[in-house]
């Protein structure tokens, strides 16, 4: 599994997404998956920028594994900023108008719907979010 960490900012957006990028490519990962996967890692690296140090500064650790018989994409992300674990809130009523919705939480429900299976834990002081698709 290959592993890099960037400053938790949304300047380290492409950075991210290169390298997840590269690694499923290397793999030989579907554009569809890729996509998919793409869009997911985005919403959870965007999230972690914005909110899990603010208004500090801090990094992220994002490790990335593509491969397998069957295909399979595993992506982890860890920081050490506030606890807080995405999956614990209710998903967002989306059958209510926008002005009647509470803000927040749609960027999650896409990558759960997304993703086959998305983890979290705290642990050794770290937010730890882990992403699985398979292909």
């Amino acid at each position: 599994m290959a592993e890099i960490t960037v400053a938790a900012a949304l300047d380290s957006l492409d950075t991210v997404l290169r390298f997840v990028d590269g690694q499923m490519e290397q793999a030989g990962c579907p554009l569809k998956l890729m996509t998919q996967v793409d869009m997911a890692v985005e919403e959870i690296f965007v999230n972690i920028a914005r909110y899990a140090y603010h208004p500090e500064a801090g990094e992220a650790s994002i490790r990335c594994e593509a491969g397998g018989d069957p295909f399979r994409i595993v992506v982890g992300f860890a920081d050490r900023g506030r606890p807080f674990n995405p999956l614990d809130r209710p998903d967002p009523d989306v059958t209510l108008d926008a002005e009647r919705r509470q803000i927040g939480g749609l960027g999650i429900l896409m990558a759960k719907r997304l993703m086959d299976d998305i983890q979290y834990e705290y642990r050794d002081g770290q937010n730890i979010l882990t992403l699985r698709k398979n292909g």
